[in-house]
């Protein structure tokens, strides 16, 4: 028996099976990840959106290291350096001109969004978002509710109430979602666990467009699409609009536990002293590392890769979409890429693993990518391979 399987067996023994893992991992470095066993691989999951600087970067390694040497934590009822000049950059990136709250996740992040819009509409009786069908923002029992897929609502009856569901790219379903009660309207750039798919630049438009006439808030999940992957540092930036709010997390802190909301300047002091709080929200390693990231992305220019290279895989893809009967569609902006499959794609991200490619499924019939954003042309090409002969196990005759 292999050390992978010894590990594995150990990990089903004592940690909840909330995930199927296959594959015990030790290292890491760019691209590829390599398990107890020592097999190497490249990891297109990118720890599902998050290492878009690549791993053992040492740039991050080092602001890691350095704030943790003579500051881990301090409560938030005292100021820490990092979070600030965090705070202070997310906010210039944006151009919202507003402020950021700081907490330990994704899903936490929008569950701040939602308390907030909340707040916002109070005073007038307002407090339902309208949330999009297919998409995905959290397991917290909220996002659970915010989240329109029935598969991880299941079993978790009875959900909070305060969510309406709309059509993706479907400016209509939207506007009949809305009622008197409505505050805002919440979405993803691009539907990331529903099968990675893009907005429409109209949809995006007709969204702004609905929440400025009805004093709406527009809340954006940038939660996976952060960072630079979509080929701008934040997705809504690829599209004509300015959001109310967004939320980050993922690939903020280069893979330590950081989730960020920044409002604009309509929002920024809807929250007062006690409305809402996180012990670790933005700690100061995490915030450093953070800031590192920012750093090493701006500098070397990370979106713009992803725009590039993004291209180039899509279209790499595409020519085996004409290949394979099986294989129906390539989708996806920038470096957040899906293969639709006739079939389940799992059977897929198997054989991609034998072969040497960690990858990920989305909805119920697409493969998804998401590589570091440092990846190389060589590596690229030589991944193309090993995704050309997976298919080949999988669909060939």
């Amino acid at each position: 028996m292999s050390k992978n399987s010894d590990v594995i067996d150990i990990y089903k023994s004592v940690v909840m099976p909330t995930y199927t893992p296959g594959v015990a991992l030790m290292s890491g470095k760019g691209v590829t990840v390599s398990d107890v066993d020592g097999r190497k691989y490249y990891d297109f999951t990118s720890g599902i959106g998050i290492h878009t600087c690549g791993y053992g970067n040492p740039v991050i390694a080092e602001a890691i290291a350095k704030q943790a040497s003579f500051l881990t934590h301090t409560s938030n009822i005292f100021v820490n350096v990092p979070q600030t000049a965090l705070a202070k950059k997310l906010v210039e990136l944006s151009g919202l001109g507003g402020k950021v709250f700081f907490a330990n996740s994704g899903a936490e992040a929008n569950e701040a969004a939602v308390k907030l819009a909340r707040k916002y509409g109070s005073a007038t009786g307002r407090y339902e978002v309208v949330t999009m069908r297919g998409g995905f923002h959290g397991r917290t029992l909220a996002m659970v509710a915010a989240t329109g897929q029935a598969w991880c609502q299941e079993g978790y009856d009875p959900l909070p109430t305060g969510f309406a569901y709309a059509d993706f790219n479907d400016l209509e379903s939207v506007k009949a979602a809305i009622t008197d009660k409505t505050v805002a309207i919440m979405l993803e750039a691009v539907q990331g666990e529903g099968g990675v798919v893009p907005a429409t630049p109209e949809f995006m438009a007709g969204v702004r467009a609905l929440c400025d006439e009805k004093d709406l808030l527009m809340i954006v999940d940038e939660v996976q699409t952060g960072m630079g992957r979509t080929g701008t540092m934040f997705a809504w930036q690829g599209y004509d609009v300015k959001p109310d709010m967004f939320t980050l997390a993922k690939a903020l802190a280069g893979g330590l536990p950081m989730g960020a909301l920044v409002g604009n300047a309509k929002v920024a002091d809807v929250f007062g002293p006690g409305n809402h709080a996180s012990t670790f929200g933005g700690n100061p390693v995490a915030a450093a590392a953070a800031l590192a990231v920012i750093n090493f992305t701006e500098k070397n220019n990370l979106p713009q890769k992803a725009a590039e290279m993004g291209e180039l895989f899509m279209n790499a893809l595409q020519e085996l979409v004409d290949r394979y009967d099986r294989v129906l569609e390539v989708r996806g902006k920038g470096m957040m890429i899906g293969l639709v499959v006739d079939g389940d794609p799992k059977e897929v991200v198997n054989a991609l693993q034998d072969m040497g490619i960690l990858a990920l499924t989305a909805g119920t019939n697409t493969v998804r990518f998401l590589p570091p954003l440092v990846l190389k042309e060589s590596d690229l090409e030589d991944a193309l391979e090993m995704i050309g002969d997976a298919l080949e196990n999988v669909y060939g005759e």
